[in-house]
């Protein structure tokens, strides 16, 4: 069940996408939004907090919020998959499996997932029926077939799995960079090969830090954008020297 206050992150979103709050302009104030959407000041202030993890207003306190922009922004301030950040957005994601299967790990993968045999899937990813993205993900093997059990076409793996077995994806380290499409992603994707990709690398574990999966996330490009939000005495993004054989 969707919560009250993403349901009316999701509406305030929708306006600002529509222009209703064009980029520049002023959201109405917590006790104006209140009021429209029956709804308590503390529900309304964590809707806005939302938008502003997203980069889509501004974070000034005190004063009505300024619409910074209208770009589908994901945050790292929480973990969700992108299926459960597409759908707490009001976007309609789909997504099917295009191949899968059981194979020995390479050294890298085995030292990340602590796992002999892994089971890798090829994923494309859609956000309003366009395609935008491919996961090759590759998960340990202790959950291995609790994946393969998945329909293909399976919206959220993170809550079927949270679903079916009690899974939950508690912590994540990522790695982004940009890199230019290959064949295989160029003709998924519906790019020109060499066309830039937004490339995410992560590695997720459980609550207890038992490694889950290790995957390579490739975004089409202006499909989407990561917000992060730091300040001087809390930094939570690192800049690091590429490494081509990560």
């Amino acid at each position: 069940m969707v919560a009250r206050y993403e349901r009316i992150a999701a509406e305030l979103r929708d306006d600002i996408l529509r222009a209703v709050y064009p980029v520049g302009s002023q959201l109405p104030s917590e006790s104006e939004l209140a009021a429209r959407y029956s709804a308590a000041r503390g529900t309304v202030r964590q809707a806005v907090s939302v938008l502003v993890a997203e980069g889509i207003v501004g974070s000034r306190q005190g004063a009505r919020r300024i619409v910074l922009g209208n770009s589908r922004s994901q945050s790292f301030a929480e973990l969700h998959s992108f299926a459960q950040w597409a759908r707490a957005n009001g976007h309609r994601v789909g997504g099917r499996v295009l191949s899968q299967g059981f194979r020995k790990a390479s050294a890298g993968e085995a030292a990340r997932l602590a796992s002999d045999e892994v089971l890798e899937v090829l994923r494309l990813r859609t956000l309003e029926d366009e395609p935008v993205l491919i996961e090759r993900t590759v998960y340990a093997g202790w959950i291995a077939a609790a994946v393969e059990a998945l329909p293909p076409d399976c919206e959220s793996v993170a809550q079927a799995l949270f679903d079916s077995v009690g899974l939950v994806f508690a912590y994540g380290e990522h790695l982004i960079d940009a890199v230019a499409a290959g064949a295989q992603d160029a003709r998924l994707l519906g790019v020109r090969r060499g066309s830039p990709l937004l490339r995410q690398r992560r590695v997720t574990t459980t609550h207890e830090g038992r490694p889950v999966e290790w995957s390579d996330d490739r975004y089409r490009a202006g499909s989407v954008t990561f917000s992060i939000r730091n300040s001087i005495g809390a930094n939570p993004l690192i800049r690091q020297a590429g490494d081509l054989r990560f």
